[in-house]
């Protein structure tokens, strides 16, 4: 029995589907293969734009969903070009691949589907891969002036130029990679399952370097003096009758608390007492002094 390798959605299976587009491509197809529920036609690259045109014509796959690239560099046609048809009508979904490499163009299959358009800058972007008859083949993920294709697998990862904004040239400018971190080679072990090597930095957990030896750590400070020494005894709140609290610790408080506003406002009620003008004594004038020597 066949099952699913994956957990979306099965498609289920047409029964002499495979037969049916045989017998109607005729040579233009090389391969078909049904695995996993998912039905694969490789086609001849010449013959791509009419296989495509009768797969939606006459077996109803009107919509073209993706375009996708495949690499392999071991292969003399190095790239696969896939596309992925849905029909509606059927519930159903069909790959369609061709080969190429970097020489020979693929035909374009925009006058079919205008969305192959952008799905095509893609692949080319990617890739390199060249398609014939499409009138806007520009990049359209990378930027202007990008030397490469950063889906093939001879791409080093870290790629060949870097940017950075320039404090100088008031821009962003293209370096070339510099690799700044002493460790840049991935074997990819999880430090956490357990490397079968010591990690940059953890031979300092086993002994010390030559040299001074590490201070011992400061003693914890000592409790301090107010702590209750049963800490575990549960604190309580205080009966009124223990601090003296309630109705006859209110009102005297009330009484005290006004006795001052009382004593201001008698002062302020009280009458002023008539007081004599004070007289303008004239002011005193001093003798200029003479100089010494002067009889």
């Amino acid at each position: 029995m066949v099952t699913a390798v994956h957990s979306a959605p099965r498609v289920e299976p047409i029964e002499g589907m495979a037969d049916a587009i045989r017998a109607a491509l005729g040579d233009a197809v090389l391969a078909i293969k049904d695995a996993h529920f998912e039905l694969s036609v490789g086609v001849q690259r010449e013959a791509l734009a009419d296989a495509l045109q009768l797969l939606r014509d006459r077996f109803d796959y009107q919509q073209l969903m993706e375009i996708a690239g495949v690499d392999y560099p071991e292969r003399a046609e190095r790239f696969e070009v896939c596309y992925h048809l849905l029909s509606v009508t059927k519930n159903h979904r069909l790959r369609v691949k061709v080969r190429t490499d970097e020489d020979h163009a693929v035909p374009t299959v925009t006058h079919l589907w205008p969305v192959a358009g952008w799905l095509e800058r893609e692949v080319f972007d990617m890739y390199g891969v060249l398609f014939e008859g499409n009138t806007d083949l520009r990049r359209i993920l990378t930027d202007y002036g990008f030397k490469g294709y950063p889906f093939r697998k001879d791409f080093p990862l870290t790629g060949y130029v870097e940017l950075r904004y320039s404090e100088e040239q008031k821009r962003v400018v293209y370096e070339p990679v510099k690799l700044a971190q002493d460790f840049r080679s991935f074997d990819f072990m999880s430090p956490w399952e357990g490397a079968q090597y010591v990690l940059p930095g953890d031979e300092k957990a086993k002994g010390e370097a030559p040299g001074a030896p590490t201070p011992p750590p400061p003693p914890p400070p000592p409790p301090p003096a107010s702590a209750s020494p049963d800490a575990k005894t549960a604190k309580t709140t205080d009966k009124p009758a223990d601090t003296g609290a309630g109705a006859p610790a209110d009102k005297a408080a009330t009484k005290q608390a006004r006795a001052p506003r009382a004593k201001k406002a008698e002062v302020a009620s009280a009458p002023v007492e008539d007081t004599p003008p004070v007289e303008n004594k004239p002011k005193r004038t001093r003798k200029p002094k003479t100089p010494e020597g002067d009889a």
